[in-house]
């Protein structure tokens, strides 16, 4: 679910999203502002990436727009943090409909915090899963994932996990038992192309965690399954 505005950029999005069977039902279109467009300039050599970034200023989905969402729909939900304040009232939604079901029929949420936002921060009490990256790690102060985690696992909800990936020194995950949990990172035999790596490593270990395996075993699929992107261009052929 997200917004878009008409003009060529969208028509390439969509087709793009439609390639690939996305289900585009709860898209949003805006009448005002166009498409962000990152062009991104990566390293034959290392692999690594230079993003010019314009911006440009497209409204974002909103809680009204998140009420047509059936939620009868869907096992499991996953926010990447944005319009924060509008996101919070989303999430209180699906609590609200969690409440009334049994919890084996109850939404499972994720949530991201990517950026570092002080706004974000507020969605760390939100969700099942909470992501909290490297760069928002680093801000903090924090130095490594390990840190990271117990650091901030105070700011998540009642038995939520936190998790943080740490690109080439794997991930690291902090359940309510108070255990640290740890993969190592998978490197490619060359680096071609990091560029969504993060979110192929989010995507796989909800993935995982929807097919009910454990933490530890989300966590290293998860590495397995982002360090694969990084070795080939795009992502045809990661699975």
């Amino acid at each position: 679910m997200g917004s878009l505005a008409p003009g060529h950029v969208a028509d390439f999005v969509l087709d793009d999203l439609r390639r690939y069977s996305v289900d585009l039902r709860y898209t949003v279109p805006q009448r005002v502002g166009s498409i962000p467009i990152s062009t991104v300039i990566i390293s034959a050599a290392t692999g690594s990436r230079t993003i010019l970034h314009a911006n440009r200023n497209l409204p974002d989905v909103s809680a009204k727009d998140f009420e047509k969402v059936d939620l009868n729909r869907y096992k499991w939900i996953h926010f990447e943090g944005r319009n924060a304040s509008e996101q919070v009232k989303m999430l209180q939604r699906i609590e609200q409909h969690n409440k009334r079901l049994p919890r084996e029929r109850q939404i499972k949420i994720s949530v991201e915090v990517e950026k570092p936002r002080e706004e974000l921060y507020q969605l760390f009490a939100y969700g099942d899963v909470v992501f909290v990256s490297k760069d928002v790690a680093r801000h903090m102060g924090f130095q490594s994932a390990t840190e990271t985690l117990k650091g901030l696992y105070s700011r998540v909800g009642k038995g939520a996990v936190l998790i943080c990936a740490w690109a080439e020194k794997g991930a690291d995950a902090l359940g309510p038992d108070g255990k640290l949990l740890h993969s190592d990172a998978f490197p490619p035999p060359h680096v071609v192309d990091t560029l969504g790596a993060g979110d192929t490593f989010n995507a796989s270990v909800i993935f995982s965690l929807s097919q009910g395996k454990s933490i530890q075993e989300a966590l290293t699929f998860g590495c397995q399954i982002a360090g694969k992107k990084c070795g080939i261009q795009g992502y045809d052929g990661i699975v």
